[in-house]
């Protein structure tokens, strides 16, 4: 039976995000998870992902970016998405046990969040849904500078065939890191982890990638 979940309301500066926390009993961590830049949290593969996880133990947070809240199609900037991730992170922090919060966050989601630990956010650890490594047919552009002076667990879920992370690219990225990125590649998969052939849902295709992720999780927790 899935776990209930409770539309909550994130006071982020001046105006409110929408928010989404489910809770299994006794949670071993929470996660808190962020959409990225074309859809909001309501999207299928971030419920059947935060669904799955809440039955592998996780209690989850889902949010909405502000610009996204507001009907806008543009992303927000840096400091206005770091801004919203910390408000984020601290209610999650709130509502747990003592239990380790994680970030996560598709694409757009989960490069916020990496730039907000690297700005002081606590967190137990990083989990990247098709990092964004650089624009499509643009691997000169690289979004990788922050990423070197983070030291907490990392898991990179990542399509082979992702236009925004050239696989060569990614594994030289990860392996600069250190020892605490580790990268897991999804066969097949493209940004957002379809695979050519395979006929599912986005949800599915989001419950998928949770076991992996509640294992990491566990591992580093």
């Amino acid at each position: 039976m899935p776990v209930p979940e409770s539309a909550i309301s994130i006071a982020v500066g001046e105006s409110d995000v929408s928010g989404v926390y489910a809770r299994p009993e006794q949670p071993f961590a929470t996660l808190v998870v962020a959409h990225g830049a074309g859809a909001g949290m309501e999207h299928p593969f971030l419920r059947g992902f935060t669904q799955a996880l809440n039955g592998h133990g996780v209690a989850t947070l889902r949010f909405n970016f502000p610009y996204r809240e507001a009907g806008r199609k543009f992303p927000d900037r840096p400091p206005a998405a770091i801004a919203a991730w910390r408000v984020a992170m601290d209610v999650a922090r709130s509502r747990s046990d003592g239990e380790p919060v994680w970030a996560a966050g598709k694409s757009f989601g989960g490069r916020m969040a990496s730039m907000a630990v690297a700005e002081g956010m606590d967190a137990r650890g990083l989990v990247y849904l098709g990092y964004p490594l650089h624009p499509p047919g643009k691997p000169e552009k690289l979004r990788d500078e922050h990423l070197y002076g983070l030291e907490l667990p990392m898991l990179f879920l990542q399509g082979t065939r992702d236009t925004f992370a050239t696989p060569a690219l990614l594994e030289d990225v990860v392996s600069r890191i250190g020892p605490a990125a580790v990268l897991e590649w999804i066969d097949g998969g493209d940004h957002s982890f379809a695979v050519a052939g395979r006929k599912r849902s986005a949800e599915e295709v989001g419950a998928s990638v949770a076991p992996a992720v509640a294992a990491f999780m566990r591992a580093n927790g």
